[in-house]
Order: C-alpha cells, then structure tokens, then sequence
C-alpha cells in the first residue's frame, strides 16, 4: 500500500458511510487505501464504538455512530486524539446537515459531489487548528480525569454509606439482643427470688418445727419431773 506524499502527509482518506455503503469520500493519494478501508468496514460492530486497524505503517480509524461509519485513514504517526478530532467534526457536521434527511435513502457515493470537499475543509481546519486541538484535548483529558476522580469519590461514599448502614443494622441487632438479654436477666432474677424465698420459707418451717419438737420435750420432760416429785 503506497501513497504519494501530500502536502503534511497526515490524513490521508476519509469517507462517510452507512452501514457498509460509502456515501462520500475524499482523499489526495493514490493507492489501495479505499480497499482496505472498504475490508475493515465490513468488520465493524454495529453497536456505536470507536475501532482502529493499523496497516503497514497507517492507521484506519472508525467511528460508529447511530448507524453511520466515519473513518479517517491516517500515518501512524498522527496521535490518535488528532484523528478522534477530525471524526468529531466529521460527525457533527454530517449529522447536522444530513441527519433524518437523505442519507438515509442515499445510494453509494451519491453525496461525494457536496460533501467530499467538506471532508477536504475538516482536514485541513484540524491542521491548520493543531495547537488549539491540542490545548482542547489537553482540557478534555483534564476534565475526564476529574470526572472520573468524582465518580471514585462518589462510589466510595457509596461504599462507606452501605458500610455505616451495614453497622447500624448491626447496632440495631445488637441492641435488640441486649434488650432480649435484659428481659430474660429479669425474668431469671425474679425466678431465682422466688426459689430463694421458697428455700428462705422450707427452712423457716422446719426451724419452726425443730423449735416446736424441743418446746414440746422440754415441756414434757418438765411434767416428768414434777410428777416424780
């Protein structure tokens, strides 16, 4: 797979697609790129996602969004955001002027006349626009950066918050057993009052008894004596 070296050399093919039917197109270079790009398309996922083939020394970029497939084939020196970059646009401005309207009945390359030379401006804005895109990716990395700090906090306090209700139930269960143990000290002190009042009261009779049985001796031997006298 050769090409001509273009002016920066940087992207090198692009195309508009839907489903695996190429509506518009656009590149300076001559070569077998469209083959190649046409092989990998057939392989997409349906599913929106973002898909890269690499080939000899070139890299086939894909975007997949509701329905359509915008690609960008570019050297695989181009950083990967760049090419990200020129598929947002591509998208955006696709959907915009297309979007629920022709292109959904258009037939293979029947948008190439008004919009190939759209695939042209959005390559040349993306190098004309290199630090730009930069500072921009650079903020976008950023922020998705703190989105996913945010999102870590977020699952953590989630995770704390389950924890803490987690030792609540347990406090909760705990606290109920103690009272299950409160109620059933009571009900055995009571329990055991009433055995000690009961054995208090068995051995009160039988001193009562013991008393009675020796009152009883005492007198009758008291009688005993009297009579012998």
């Amino acid at each position: 797979m050769e090409a001509e070296q273009g002016k920066e050399g940087w992207f090198i093919y692009g195309f508009v697609a839907r489903g695996t039917v190429v509506l518009a197109e656009y590149t300076e270079y001559t070569g077998n790129f469209p083959a190649i790009a046409a092989q990998c398309l057939q392989k997409l996922p349906s599913s929106d996602k973002l898909s890269t083939y690499a080939c000899d020394g070139h890299a086939f970029i894909f975007l997949v969004h509701s329905g359509y497939a915008y690609c960008v084939v570019t050297k695989d020196t181009v950083t990967r955001n760049v090419s990200i970059a020129f598929l947002e646009r591509l998208k955006t401005d696709f959907t915009k002027r297309y979007g629920g309207g022709k292109a959904d009945t258009a037939t293979a390359k029947s948008l190439n006349k008004e919009f190939s030379p759209v695939i042209k401006e959005h390559m040349r804005y993306i190098i004309d626009h290199l630090d730009e895109i930069d500072k921009l990716i650079k903020i976008k990395v950023q922020v998705s950066e703190v989105k996913n700090v945010m999102l870590e906090n977020i699952n953590k306090t989630m995770e704390r918050g389950e924890k803490l209700n987690d030792l609540q139930d347990k406090a909760t269960d705990l606290q109920q057993e103690a009272q299950g143990f409160r109620k059933q000290g009571t009900k055995l002190r009571k329990r055991m009052w009433l055995q000690n009042m009961k054995i208090k009261l068995v051995v009160l009779a039988i001193l009562l008894i013991l008393v009675l049985i020796i009152w009883v001796s005492v007198c009758h031997g008291f009688n005993c004596t009297k009579q012998n006298n």
